[in-house]
């Protein structure tokens, strides 16, 4: 196996917490490369159902599971989340953080709910959890990170000086209550004293793996689409959600990468705001976000769905070199008599080679579909891909053929047991 990476390819969503539970089977350690406790992640084994926001999801496989120094981490959502796995009877003993992941503060959330909530009109739609503040101090060389709380006299002078600016901000500019530094670092220091023990350094860990060729698995939050460079700016997440950053945001050296799978799900969803060519405001929307319970895992919010858009995967195959896909609720595509695919996007007339950059560009784009006869038998007890309805097999192979990369892996529902190998 050596290393590979899963990743989402479209706008999150994708099954990515089902897909890397299935992969963690044959890894010996799961990486987190980006992202904070914004993304929601699900595995449901047997009658259980898990919930992850910042613990990569091969834990549940009781494998080691690393938290890499590209995510941004809250400490008090960390300790609950592993408390909350710790209950279900999980092995946290197994969980290893970087000392250098940046903190998620009060302060941050706080600004993200506040900036939110008062530029209604230019909103993003963000989970006001924080993570965009907090990659903003990161790339402001102001951020707490994780080793910071060994040294209390170096970071409490570091954070003193920080809020004396943001609570200027909170009060001034916002005309709400400034946050109190004894507190602050009160609340800090408490859950510090929780995961210090899990804290180490990546490097070490990622070279002791690789020297003794263990597998490894780096897992994505979000999609491409929402990747901060490459995806629907400004409808994005804060961090570069693509595999090029896994090499930085998990210490993989690049030359180790042996794999790249793509995760999507048989049609497109997104949470938010933002373009979404493909969305449907009505029957078809209600039905797969009805049958795919679309809701998000974090928020709880309604997705957006429409049909699915393999322009857009497209782009992000290329972005990712994608090498295999792993297909996701393709069963929610049963009983449609017809599925469209959105194939092509045209803006004044002419076909567009990679995806439109400006929100201008965005609201001119005419999609080009392709119509393929839908089936009804349920799907969600097979195990093979011969014994797949004859159109659900059309409906693989046309992605196939269309995108130039093999469908490896095939989910016919949430059930880890709903999973097998093309």
């Amino acid at each position: 196996m050596g290393v590979k990476v899963a990743l989402g390819i479209q706008w999150g969503d994708e099954g990515k917490a089902k897909i890397v539970d299935y992969l963690s089977s044959e890894s010996d350690l799961v990486v987190r490369f980006q992202g904070g406790a914004n993304a929601g992640h699900t595995v449901i084994v047997g009658d259980e159902k898990f919930i992850l926001h910042l613990i990569p999801s091969g834990i549940i496989y009781n494998k080691d599971v690393l938290i890499g120094s590209g995510v941004v981490a809250d400490l008090k959502s960390l300790t609950e989340e592993m408390e909350y796995l710790k209950n279900k009877g999980i092995d946290i003993s197994k969980i290893y953080i970087d000392k250098r992941v940046h903190l998620v503060l009060p302060y941050h959330k706080i600004l993200d709910g506040l900036k939110e909530s008062k530029n209604k009109n230019s909103s993003i739609g963000t989970t006001k959890r924080g993570i965009g503040p907090a990659y903003s101090d990161k790339a402001s060389r102001v951020g707490i990170r994780l080793y910071d709380l060994f040294d209390r006299t170096y970071v409490e002078e570091k954070v003193k000086e920080i809020l004396e600016e943001k609570n200027f901000i909170i009060k001034n500019f916002y005309n709400f209550q400034p946050l109190d530094f004894n507190e602050l670092m009160d609340e800090l220091y408490y859950y510090f004293d929780i995961i210090k023990e899990h804290i180490v350094d990546e490097i070490e860990i990622i070279d002791r793996y690789l020297y003794d060729n263990k597998n490894i698995l780096l897992e994505g939050a979000q999609g491409t689409m929402l990747d901060i460079d490459f995806g629907t700016y400004p409808f994005v997440t804060s961090s570069n959600t693509i595999s090029g950053y896994t090499t930085i945001g998990a210490a993989i050296p690049l030359k180790s990468i042996n794999e790249i799978i793509g995760i999507m799900k048989a049609y497109t969803t997104r949470v938010g705001n933002g373009p979404f060519p493909t969305e449907d405001t009505e029957e078809i929307g209600e039905f797969l976000r009805n049958k795919g319970n679309e809701y998000g895992a974090t928020t709880g919010r309604p997705r957006r769905c429409g049909w699915l858009d393999l322009k857009a995967v497209k782009y992000a195959v290329r972005l990712n070199n994608i090498t295999s896909i792993a297909l996701t609720k393709i069963d929610v595509l049963t009983g449609l008599d017809k599925i469209k695919i959105a194939v092509d996007y045209k803006i004044d007339g002419e076909s567009v080679y990679s995806y439109p950059v400006s929100e201008l560009e965005y609201r001119k784009i005419e999609l080009e579909y392709i119509e393929l006869d839908g089936w009804n038998e349920d799907i969600s007890y097979i195990k093979s891909f011969d014994d797949l309805p004859k159109n659900t097999q059309k409906f693989i192979k046309f992605i196939e053929d269309y995108l130039n990369v093999p469908i490896n892996i095939i989910s016919v529902g949430p059930l880890r047991r709903q999973t097998f190998i093309k």
